[in-house]
This record gives C-alpha cells, structure tokens and sequence, in this order.
C-alpha cells in the first residue's frame, strides 16, 4: 500500500518544504497539500526534487471566513473558476496529480453552479485529475457534498473522464458506515483515499476502523492509488507514526 503524508495535517508546523524532506525521512512514498500557494514554486520543486516524492494532491481555495470552497456558492463563479484556474496553474507547475475541488457550503439548488464549475475544472485541467470529496455534516456542517453516494452521481452526470472522488475513510464512515463494501461499489470513479481515526480524526490506530483489514480489502480489490494520511496529531508528527508499518506491509 502507497502512503502519502497530508502536508495539511502532518508537520503543519514547517514549511512546506522543510515538511516534504521530513516525510521523507519518516518512510512516506508521496506527499499532498492544502493550500500552497504562498510558497515559491521553486521551493517546492527542489524539495520534492531532492526527496524524490510525487506531490499528488493539492486543494482549489477555500475561498473566505467560513466558506469552505467555492464552487458550489452561486453568485461565486467568478472567484471559483479563478481558484481552480490558479489550482491547475500551480499544479502544473510542480508536477501534482491531483487537484481537490473544493464545493464550500449551499444546498442543493447549488448543484448546476458545482457540476458547471467542475466541467470547467476538468477542461482547464487536461490530464490532471480534478478530485471532489464528500466532507461529514458534523464537522462542516452545511457543506454542498457529504456523501459517497452523491459525489458519484455528480461524477457519473459531470461525465468526464478526469473528474473521479476523494474518499476520505473518515468522512465516508461517519456519513453511513459500511466502509469497504461502499468503497468497492463505488472503486471505479474513487481516485484517491484518505484516511484518519473515527470518530477523533486522530492517528488512525486509535480508530473504531481496522486500517490495515480496509488496506488488504483495497488491494484485493485492485486499488493501486494512494493513501493519504490526513489526520491530526497530538504532539510532534514523528510521535504519531507508529501505525504505518501495518499498513506498508499490506
């Protein structure tokens, strides 16, 4: 299993340069971001040059106090097409894979302004994959998509390619639990896991989730994409990595 150290969550205290050479050193295969975009290209390029990891996932803007994404907040399509464009612009220039839409919180007579937003994002984007991710209602309450079931709808109505889900084990299994059978129902259009403790969002060996069963499940599955470890740690990183050789071995 491919483990890709969130940059968000893990050495949050460092510069994002400084915490892609220490996820390196902790034995991550890749790394992922949030928000880069106060950081020099070329910063970011000579530390992944230097550690050899793949920057596989970056965040559209979060836009202002409280609104958690832009592309789902009618009125909003001027700012949310420039945060994609600046999104696919920086992902571009440092190599990254990925680039997680971000939809921010409205209800449901929003869903033309999203898909119209993401057909945007996927056309700007070219062969990079525009991810969205359904976040729980409890932690962001309000928030446009919170369920596996609902993103693949947008997906399968987007209908492009290279617009697939970010299924982050944490948000699905709080959002209808049944974890690893809706995993596997939804595999196809799914382009990247993440994954922390339930219900803490801690280390995920403190989790109600048996990670390394849900690794094996993947792989006999055929997933051979990553996953993200986005979790919040209780003191320094290093402290909190002790769960990761369960999961490299599967």
């Amino acid at each position: 299993m491919k483990l890709s150290a969130n940059l968000g969550f893990l050495w949050k205290d460092l510069p994002l340069p400084d915490a892609i050479r220490a996820a390196k050193r902790a034995g991550f295969d890749a790394v992922e971001c949030h928000f880069p975009y106060d950081v020099a290209i070329d910063e970011v390029n000579a530390a992944l040059a230097e550690t050899g990891l793949p920057m596989i996932g970056l965040n559209s803007w979060k836009g202002g106090e409280g609104e958690f994404g832009l592309a789902a907040l009618p009125g909003r399509e001027a700012d949310a097409r420039s945060a994609i464009d600046q999104a696919v612009a920086y992902a571009r220039a440092i190599g990254c894979r990925n680039i997680h839409v971000m939809a921010g919180k409205s209800g449901p007579e929003a869903e033309p302004v999203f898909r119209a937003n993401l057909e945007h994002a996927c056309e700007q984007a070219g062969d990079i994959t525009i991810l969205i991710e359904p976040i729980n209602d409890r932690d962001v309450r309000g928030y446009h998509l919170s369920t596996l079931e609902q993103a693949a709808d947008i997906v399968a109505r987007v209908g492009r390619p290279n617009l697939k889900i970010m299924a982050d084990c944490y948000h699905v299994q709080i959002m209808g639990g049944d974890l690893v059978r809706r995993l596997e129902k939804h595999l196809s259009v799914i382009g990247h896991i993440q994954f922390a403790a339930v219900p803490s969002r801690g280390r995920p060996d403190e989790s109600e989730l048996n990670y390394p069963f849900i690794a094996g499940a993947l792989t006999a599955m055929g997933y051979d994409g990553w996953m993200g470890a986005e979790y919040k740690t209780n003191g320094p990183t290093e402290d909190s990595l002790g769960w990761m050789a369960s999961l490299q071995s599967r």
